[in-house]
């Protein structure tokens, strides 16, 4: 398939997500340059390591792709030509499609089928079971998240806890982990947002709660 032909696929599946008019979108992925991979926030690994674990870097994943016009199909048929045609193990087929997307501009870093997840952690200087309590007990809470909108679904002591967030149908999800005896991490992802904007604000938001946490729980 020549390169003029998967340009065009690539200005329709543009056209598609955005609305824009066949000439808007055209220009608009010339302006970004030739579409092809780079190193960056894109991509779920470096060329390096993808090479290593699948016998392939990212441009000849991304050229194979284009190749069979996965600009055109679903996220879940690209996943599973990989893993059929080509031989490439679950994850590995589910990485290469997630940065193909992001890459040829059919997904932002961060979104998923169901939306955006954006992610905080932070190591306490306090036991894992501490750092487990500020979460779910909520008298402990409001002293670093106070008005909070969690509402707490499951939990397993002192490994992880899933919360309803208001009323947006969006998830908060928390694994807790043992650094030692006196410390331990929270590694926060906050799932299931509407859109980049929402998501830009609730990783602000995370990352600046997770630090009064820790400012409240070190003695």
């Amino acid at each position: 398939m020549t390169t003029q032909k998967s340009f065009k696929r690539l200005v329709r599946a543009r056209m598609e997500k955005t609305g824009e008019s066949y000439t808007s979108a055209r220009a608009s992925l010339l302006a970004a340059g030739e579409p092809r991979a780079t190193e960056g926030p894109a991509l779920t690994m470096s060329d390096e390591a993808i090479r290593r674990r699948t016998g392939r870097g990212w441009e000849e994943w991304f050229d194979l792709l284009d190749e069979w016009g996965a600009t055109d199909r679903s996220h879940t048929d690209a996943a599973r030509w990989l893993l059929e045609e080509q031989g490439t193990g679950g994850w590995n087929a589910q990485s290469i499609v997630v940065s193909y997307e992001r890459a040829r501009g059919l997904r932002a870093v961060g979104e998923h089928a169901d939306g955006f997840t954006v992610t905080a952690s932070k190591t306490v200087a306090v036991p894992v079971d501490r750092l487990y309590e500020a979460f779910v007990d909520e008298r402990l809470r409001q002293r670093w998240l106070p008005e909070s909108e969690l509402r707490e679904r499951t939990a397993t002591k002192p490994k992880g806890a899933r919360f309803d967030w208001g009323d947006d149908g969006t998830r908060v999800v928390v694994g807790f982990e043992a650094k030692g005896e006196d410390k331990s991490t929270a590694s926060l992802a906050h799932e299931k947002l509407p859109d980049a904007e929402e998501a830009e604000r609730m990783k602000a938001f995370w990352r600046e709660r997770v630090g009064v946490l820790k400012e409240v729980l070190e003695p």
